[in-house]
């Protein structure tokens, strides 16, 4: 025993110092939508001759890299997602329209004779000639028109000379009409003496040279290279050589791209999100371990101290991992925080009924018993958020992936610093002497005033199930009337189109900023306030020169308009994303579905899943009511719900499985009693710990998170609620439905004992 008390605290030692350091070194890696800038989604489209698959979108992502790379954005990002969609994030870049135009523009790759060496100007363009730096920076002087295309090139290859050792190079084929024009360009250039910059041949990509091969001496004059076959030397190395192969190929095999979404964040805005999420993570941990202090005294304190241990270790392994911190994504990160109060209560609360109920004669024994008998609810309740945030993370994109992440390495960290770091504390504490001399200063040496409330009335909560089904019901039926009546609010995630926030100098009437615009040819625009002095602007697809009429039109009766977001979501993303939601949804269920069957019994799987369904609709409903944007947010919003209220269900089913491997013949709504009446406490402690997070980031989080904060608000409730008043008498239900009862069973019920429920009499 002595020896594994002291691996575990070698262990969370080992994890501290190591989350410290990195910490303190390794930089976390920010999202567009907190540092500023502007990130766009491409997608590559097939013409007639060209498939726009993954091999062509690879050479048009270096195509657009050389682009971005001209625009001197500092720490770019250019990624290739799925076949063929290109995201590319430019950090600091204000002028969307600008940057989209730029990397829409198809390549035009060029071959020009060199007329000589330039005049020192990197670029410059008169009526005859054309002066470009070539690859080692020299600047030359190019004939203006080009002698050959893209269109005249059929491939490029990188190739590795095996004969001769020579090293790399690139090798040049050319179509019919191609064959002539190189030999001829290239026949001229051999005319020039050798050496002389005249007879090199530069080859252009968006007005940028990428390479200016010498004609070989052995070339003739006006013969030229026949054939409709060339090579590339040089000292060039493995990567070069690709890379360039690369460069010709996109340029030879221009694919279309079209702009799916465009997402802009000015850095004051992105500033204010920072400063106010990390107020309310502060604020809202500070309110939750005040609590969890005054509730279990010592070891709340130390569970405090745990949580911040458990801050640090998600800090670290998101940095470690390189993973992106968006908005949505410190909302994850705060929201972990109170789901790790979740472990801690469930440690606690079982060892307040080990030391009270069971009669332990120490602490310190019933802390243990609390450790080892609450690890599978532990487990079982962090598997299904790990499932939500899983699938955040797949189905998904962009800032909504990141709160998927950081969920994801919140829930493994909460684990960690429960079983772990708290353990460790804890089992420190209660080996003090001055501490086995007060056991009271535990908080686990009393049974705590919910649990007191319970053991005094002791209620029969599943006398009567079916009235907690018929609330159920009802309230279901009310909330969805919601979605009837008012119908679902979509944003331009799921719609498709452009949303457009300013700051104004002066407050700004919705409904007058409407009409004007409209008067300005933008119609059917949705206009609402956004904070004291703010606007968000939310229509159909708009061109570049009607955005610049809202921003003129918003700015003449702001008294100005900073436009601080810019977020254009494409039809057919729009439809994509919706049909993802719904994918996500069903996957989310099935995969609960199958692993609370296996985990448990197809009874309370199908239970739980229902009580889910339940939760779900009721928050749409809501939101419908509300008149709140259904968008990706939302979404994740949602699947947190999904992972997170079935954590109740399943303490309360694995509590009554615990029971049932005690009492085998017990009627199922006596043990659910049971089961409701022990873990209680634990559902209420732990609700006002997520509550009390959820509360700061809905009054201090901003816009942006306020409905994301209010849908977990309106999910913690309802999945409260649910857990224990239809999840277990759906269970019941379906439990006598499936097994006759005959007139021995009916007689064996009737005069059943079982599990004593707890009475005044057996009030300790």
């Amino acid at each position: 025993m002595i020896r594994s008390a002291r691996v575990r605290a070698l262990l969370a030692l080992t994890v501290i110092a190591l989350s410290l350091y990195i910490a303190c070194t390794v930089p976390v890696r920010l999202g567009l939508d907190l540092r500023g800038g502007t990130q766009i989604v491409l997608e590559t489209r097939s013409t007639a001759t060209i498939h726009a698959g993954r091999e062509a979108t690879d050479r048009t992502l270096e195509v657009l890299r050389g682009r971005v790379d001209a625009l001197g954005v500092a720490e770019p990002t250019l990624v290739r997602s799925g076949a063929n969609r290109i995201i590319v994030e430019l950090p600091g870049v204000r002028d969307p329209e600008e940057a989209a135009a730029l990397l829409g523009r198809t390549a035009q790759l060029t071959f020009h004779p060199v007329l000589g060496t330039g005049d020192g100007a990197d670029r410059r363009e008169d009526a005859r000639d054309l002066v470009l730096s070539d690859e080692s920076g020299s600047p030359l002087r190019l004939a203006k028109d080009s002698a050959l295309t893209g269109e005249d090139v059929k491939g490029a290859a990188a190739r590795f000379d095996q004969e001769t050792a020579a090293g790399w190079h690139v090798t040049l084929d050319f179509d019919r009409a191609g064959r002539d024009r190189w030999a001829r360009l290239t026949g001229e250039a051999a005319c020039q003496p050798v050496g002389d910059p005249t007879r090199r041949v530069a080859i252009v990509l968006d007005d940028r040279v990428i390479s200016a091969p010498q004609i070989d001496p052995s070339v003739s004059c006006g013969t030229g290279i026949a054939g409709g076959s060339t090579r590339i030397t040089g000292s060039f190395s493995d990567a070069e050589a690709r890379e360039l192969a690369l460069l010709i190929n996109g340029g030879a095999l221009p694919v279309p791209v079209e702009t799916v979404e465009q997402h802009t964040v000015g850095p004051t805005l992105g500033a204010r999100a920072i400063t106010a999420s990390a107020w309310a993570a502060v604020i809202g941990t500070g309110l939750t371990s005040l609590f969890i202090i005054g509730v279990y005294r010592l070891m709340g304190f130390l569970a405090a101290v745990a949580l911040l241990c458990h801050g640090l270790i998600s800090y670290a392994a998101l940095a470690v991992l390189g993973a992106t911190l968006t908005l949505p994504g410190l909302a994850g990160f705060a929201l972990a925080i109170g789901m790790a109060v979740d472990a801690n209560v469930l440690v606690f609360e079982r060892a307040r009924e080990e030391y009270t109920t069971r009669r332990l004669p120490s602490t310190r024994s019933a802390l243990t018993a609390g450790f080892r008998n609450a690890f599978s609810a532990i487990a079982d309740s962090n598997v299904t958020t790990l499932i939500a945030a899983v699938l955040l993370f797949f189905l998904a994109s962009g800032p909504v992936r990141g709160f998927g992440v950081t969920l994801g390495i919140g829930v493994v960290a909460s684990m960690v610093s429960a079983l772990v770091v708290t353990r460790v504390l804890a089992d420190h504490a209660v080996s003090r002497p001055w501490v086995r001399r007060r056991p009271g200063v535990t908080g686990i040496a009393t049974a705590g005033r919910v649990r007191g409330l319970l053991v005094r009335r002791g209620p029969a909560l599943m006398r009567r199930p079916r009235r907690y089904l018929a609330a159920s019901v009802a309230v279901l039926v009310l909330a969805s009337a919601g979605v009837a009546v008012r119908g679902l609010q979509f944003g331009i995630d799921f719609t498709g189109g452009r949303l457009l926030e300013y700051a104004t100098g002066v407050p700004v009437d919705p409904e007058r900023a409407r009409a004007d615009l409209a008067d300005a040819g933008v119609a059917q625009a949705v206009v609402q306030s956004s904070g004291d002095t703010g606007l968000t602007v939310r229509t159909e697809e708009l061109t570049d020169a009607e955005a610049a009429t809202v921003t003129r039109t918003i700015g003449t009766l702001g008294g100005g308009a900073d436009k601080v977001r810019d977020e254009l979501i494409g039809p057919s993303l729009g439809e994509e994303l919706r049909r993802n939601a719904l994918i996500a949804l069903a996957v989310a269920l099935g995969a609960q579905l199958l692993y609370l069957a296996a985990r448990f019994r197809w009874l309370f799987g199908t239970a739980a899943v229902a009580a889910l369904a339940h939760d779900i609709l009721i928050l749409v409903g809501v939101f419908a009511w509300l008149g709140k944007p259904v968008d990706g947010v939302f979404l994740a919003a949602l699947l947190t719900v999904v992972g997170y209220s079935v954590n109740d269900s399943v303490v309360v089913f694995d509590r009554i499985r615990e029971l049932r491997r005690l009492d085998a013949k017990g009627p199922l709504p006596d043990l659910a009693d049971h089961a409701i009446l022990q873990t209680l406490p634990r559902t209420v402690n732990t609700g006002m710990g997520a509550a009390l997070i959820l509360a700061a980031l809905a009054v201090l989080g901003g816009d942006s998170l306020t409905d994301f904060a209010l849908a977990l608000l309106i999910g913690l409730a309802v999945g409260t609620y649910s857990s224990v008043f239809t999840a277990v008498p759906v269970a019941i239900e379906l439990d006598r439905r499936g097994r006759p009862r005959h007139p021995a069973r009916r007689a064996r019920e009737a005069g059943h004992k079982g599990i004593p429920r707890p009475t005044r009499s057996s009030r300790r």
